[in-house]
């Protein structure tokens, strides 16, 4: 019965590290891309960037839900390994690197509120991750 348990977390664990890694190609491909891939999509105009949630900063909570979604998949991956903090110092240079890149991009402008929405949703989830999940991954660090 352990063995099969083994199994099923390996399995877990595996999509989620490929999801990982298929959402940091996909974050690359539309933040390296000379316009709003999404905008061009939803809106048939590269120039228009869709708003997930009306908010007065814009569209920098697009940039905060995607990190969030990726540092969930970048830390949930990394617990196996025990190498959360590699992960932490990875996303949250990406999340600089990515957003500087927007100076040299055509189409594209640097924003220090989506700067600040990539590097929150990076720590929001590493700090959730911390304190309350603190057990869990000292379980983890069994296997």
């Amino acid at each position: 019965m352990y063995y099969i348990k083994f199994i099923m977390k390996n399995n877990f664990f595996n999509f989620i590290e490929y999801l990982y890694y298929l959402s940091i190609v996909v974050l690359l491909i539309l933040y390296l891309f000379p316009g709003s891939i999404i905008g061009y999509l939803l809106y048939g105009d590269l120039r228009l960037q869709p708003n997930l949630v009306d908010n007065p900063i814009g569209t920098s909570i697009n940039h905060f839900f995607f990190f969030i979604y990726i540092s969930t998949l970048g830390f949930t991956f990394r617990l196996r390994n025990k190498k959360l903090i590699n992960s932490l110092q990875f996303l949250f240079c990406i999340s600089i690197l990515l957003e500087v890149f927007h100076w040299a991009i055509p189409n594209r402008a640097f924003e220090y509120y989506d700067l600040f929405a990539n590097i929150g949703g990076v720590l929001l989830v590493y700090l959730f991750i911390k304190f309350f999940f603190d057990k869990k991954i000292k379980q983890y660090e069994k296997f």
